[in-house]
């Protein structure tokens, strides 16, 4: 499939037409495609933005929806909802996947199965709407994935060491905690990074992950772990 029949039919399958097909085009273009395309940018800007365009609507949902539960469950909630699977998850009802335009080497080693590089894509997309129609366009498509019947105890699904660890520091109110990119290598269709978290400018977990999002996770975890705390 190329770009424009890309653009176009992903398009009717979301139901939003763009003023500016641009957006949309930048939004599917992994990275790998626009280095052997000079031409074109990556989605990597709007994936940044699509992220928290995301969080706001989702948080202003269930803050809306569970009047009754603590800051604590909303975080969970929350988390549950925007993490790379259940993003991955979401994708497959417009199957995203199949629109993501990739590099050649990306394309042979499957990466349109690859949930980080859909899942980016799915919030770059977010962006592109934002971007092209505002805060109105963009949350009753994001919403349209909300699954109607989501609890609180649904936010149990896939932990989330990040939120978990944040509750274990913010109970001492002068700690912080920074996650920081160590290291980063591999080809675009097999890249590996490397994340520390740290505390107060000491390392206290380190992890690996073909995604960013997972491996500042696998750091969590391990930080987690070190301090005697099974999630």
């Amino acid at each position: 499939m190329d770009a424009k029949e890309s653009v176009t039919l992903l398009q009717q399958k979301i139901g939003y037409s763009f003023k500016n097909e641009k957006l949309l085009l930048e939004a599917l273009s992994h990275s790998s495609y626009a280095n052997e395309n000079k031409n074109m940018k990556c989605n990597e800007r709007l994936e940044f933005l699509g992220d928290s365009v995301l969080s706001i609507v989702v948080s202003d949902y269930i803050f809306k929806h569970f009047s009754h539960i603590p800051e604590g469950e909303l975080s969970k909630l929350r988390a549950s909802l925007v993490c790379e699977q259940s993003l991955f998850e979401f994708s497959k009802k417009i199957d995203l996947g199949r629109h993501i335009l990739l590099g050649k080497g990306e394309e042979q080693t499957g990466g349109r199965e690859r949930p980080s590089i859909v899942s980016d894509a799915f919030e770059a997309v977010i962006a592109a709407i934002y971007l092209d129609g505002g805060l109105d366009a963009a949350r009753p498509y994001i919403l349209s994935f909300i699954p109607e019947n989501i609890t609180p105890k649904g936010s149990d699904a896939f932990h989330d060491y990040k939120t978990i660890l944040q509750e274990v520091i913010q109970r001492n109110p002068e700690e912080k905690i920074v996650y920081n990119l160590k290291s980063e290598s591999g080809p675009d269709h097999d890249k590996q990074f490397t994340f520390q978290v740290m505390l107060n400018n000491n390392v206290i977990g380190e992890g690996t992950g073909r995604s960013k999002k997972s491996a500042e996770q696998a750091a969590a975890k391990e930080a987690l772990a070190l301090m005697g705390i099974k999630p």
